[in-house]
């Protein structure tokens, strides 16, 4: 997190707009995830009052913005008796404060690589963690690293190690809480994930058989019973010779649909 303020009343939320510059994010300190209940403060919109009022004049934080490259996950696995390991890190990318792809390996350098594992391993450590911990994190345009969200379990960004990894995160977490030597994290094959939302069920059965069409693409469903707009559904997979080619090719296959 970079500098923020907490915000209790109108007049916090006005001292922390000339604390913390033209451009602020404001979240309600409890009940928003996603993106939800959060509101950009930028030029024009600076307007405390209406703000405050929008998001229910309730405690808040008010975070200043950054400019922001990437985002990244990175999944760590530790077991009971102090085993860690960490996996390569996925590339992420949302549209509407929602997951639309993710991929394995990601793109960044080494030496940024190296730095988030390092961080996710350590957060493992502190934390006592028995499972797993995908924490993703935002990549400054400095190549900084600002933990965004810390998930003690399964992720979705990590749904292509299934595909694409010696041990796949669900294998993990049983060796993990069983206390069983944790299994290799390597990458066999890049691969790529795109999430199918509940919106696409809503003019009647996605057409599946055309996004199987595309070569080493298949398909994930997760028996969810109803559909609605922005719940996800399942996802389709793919994998290639780079990760670059398998989100282009999970792309395409989503696009048939």
């Amino acid at each position: 997190m970079g500098p923020y303020r907490a915000i209790y009343s109108e007049a916090d939320l006005a001292d922390a707009i000339t604390e913390l510059g033209d451009r602020i994010y404001l979240k309600r300190a409890q009940g928003g995830y996603d993106g939800r209940g959060q509101i950009k403060l930028e030029g024009k919109a600076l307007d405390a009052g209406t703000a405050w009022r929008a998001l229910g004049e309730q405690p808040c934080v008010a975070e200043q913005a950054f400019d922001l490259k990437s985002e990244i996950s990175v999944m760590v696995a530790r077991n009971p008796s102090g085993e860690v390991v960490a996996y390569p890190a996925a590339t992420n990318h949302h549209e509407n404060q929602i997951l639309v792809w993710s991929a394995l390996p990601s793109s960044i350098p080494v030496e940024l690589e190296s730095r988030a594992q390092e961080l996710a391993t350590t957060m493992a450590r502190q934390l006592g963690l028995e499972g797993l911990l995908a924490v993703e994190m935002f990549v400054t345009q400095g190549d900084g690293l600002l933990v965004n969200e810390l998930a003690p379990r399964p992720h979705n960004s990590y749904h292509a190690s299934e595909r694409c990894c010696v041990t796949s995160q669900f294998e993990q977490a049983v060796r993990a809480v069983c206390d069983l030597p944790l299994g290799d994290v390597r990458i066999v094959r890049p691969a790529a994930i795109a999430n199918l939302l509940g919106d696409l069920w809503l003019g009647g059965e996605p057409r599946f058989e055309r996004a199987l069409a595309v070569p080493e693409v298949s398909l994930h469903l997760y028996e969810k019973h109803t559909a609605r707009a922005g719940r996800k559904m399942g996802h389709l997979s793919a994998t290639a010779d780079t990760a670059e080619e398998a989100v282009a090719r999970v792309l395409e296959a989503k696009g048939r649909l």
